[in-house]
């Protein structure tokens, strides 16, 4: 077991408190604020309550299966990197040299490189994972628009549209979400890179992309702009808000 500087052992506890933390918060805040995921969530409900009164899905398919093909470049991505980070497990040692080359890089044994390098693996391994569930997710979807009730069917009730559109902009919210927790991984990853040159520079590179993170989904244009199409703000939830 190779021996870990103190300032390298705060410096990734910092990194795994604020993307845990991170997540936690952002879930628990789209409950009460308009954010992007809040509005998304929305969004979808209202696409699944037109699908069922439409006469037929092959568009609204489509648009489906444009995202799932997004998120599998995405997993397969995450696989190339993943086998990159592998070979450079394997030649350690000459990695340690370009490290020590490379000016402004905190000095570092051959066991502590071995140990961030199997992290980076670690972070792709659970990019991996979260894409890949995505993919299968959005395929659910697919699914579920072959076999939604149109309105060429008058003998379906509306509880049943309702309860279907309802239950089908869940599969597909919990799709995104996953497929969101797979881009988060790649932003904490690049932070996590910063670490191979200085256990500071990582412990600044980790709150630089939680600022990045919160702009793009409680303070973005983007956000206004989709906040817009129903009426909201930016900000607290008013009561009736969805």
């Amino acid at each position: 077991m190779p021996s870990i500087p103190l300032i390298d052992i705060i410096a990734f506890a910092w990194f795994l408190f604020v993307w845990i933390g991170y997540a936690t918060f952002a879930r628990k805040r789209a409950k009460t604020y308009h954010c992007l995921s809040s509005i998304l969530c929305t969004l979808r409900v209202e696409w699944m309550n037109a699908v069922v009164h439409k006469e037929n899905h092959i568009a609204d398919a489509a648009l489906v299966g444009n995202v799932e093909r997004t998120v599998t470049f995405f997993a397969s991505s995450t696989i190339f990197v993943l086998a990159g980070v592998l070979t450079v497990i394997a030649s350690n040692d000459a990695f340690v040299r370009v490290l020590e080359e490379m000016p402004f890089t905190a000095e570092q044994s051959h066991g502590l490189v071995l140990m961030k390098l199997c992290g980076i693996a670690a972070i792709m391994v659970y990019a991996f994972f979260k894409f890949t569930w995505a993919v299968r997710q959005f395929g659910f979807v697919s699914i579920l628009l072959g076999m939604a009730p149109s309105i060429s069917r008058p003998t379906v009730e509306l509880k049943e549209r309702e309860a279907f559109s309802l239950n089908t902009a869940k599969v597909l919210d919990q799709a995104g979400h996953e497929y969101n927790y797979g881009l988060r991984a790649y932003y904490f990853a690049l932070a996590y890179l910063s670490w191979f040159a200085s256990p500071w520079l990582f412990i600044l590179m980790s709150i630089i992309v939680i600022a990045i993170l919160y702009r793009r989904e409680y303070k973005s244009h983007v956000l206004r702009a989709l906040l817009a199409t129903k009426g909201y703000e930016p900000g607290p939830k008013n009561k009736g808000d969805f």
